[in-house]
């Protein structure tokens, strides 16, 4: 699918609650499902890790970085990264923040400014 493809469909399904990713299994190979909260700028997906680094499907795309995304009865084929640059992860937290309005998880220890500025994020591009 082309850029501009994969663009409208982000955009066509953005504000979609969950998507679902497979990641790879960093240890047993094998391949693993969560369902998972998403944000969309252009023809990236952007998703955070409340649970910090130690989430498996975080430590997978460390491991491998090829994502299969299912979102609205499509699926595509993904290459994940670490959001680092300060701006980038700023506008994550805000496309996050916008989307999401929830009260944070104090079961964790996670307020909401800091599961949208602060825990690790991952984009994902396609193509």
């Amino acid at each position: 699918m082309s850029e501009r493809s994969i663009a409208t469909w982000l955009g066509e399904h953005a504000d979609v609650d969950c998507c679902d990713i497979v990641t790879t299994g960093r240890n047993t190979g094998n391949p693993h499902e969560i369902e998972i909260w998403f944000g969309v700028d252009g023809g990236t997906m952007y998703l955070i890790s409340g649970n910090g680094v130690g989430a498996d499907w975080y430590q997978n795309l460390l491991f491998n970085r090829e994502v299969v995304v299912k979102l609205a009865g499509s699926t595509h084929l993904g290459h994940a990264r670490v959001v680092v640059e300060p701006d980038e992860r700023r506008r994550v937290g805000d496309l996050m923040g916008d989307k999401y309005v929830w009260g944070g998880d104090p079961s964790i220890g996670l307020t909401y400014d800091a599961w949208c500025y602060d825990v690790p994020a991952v984009a994902i591009e396609f193509g």
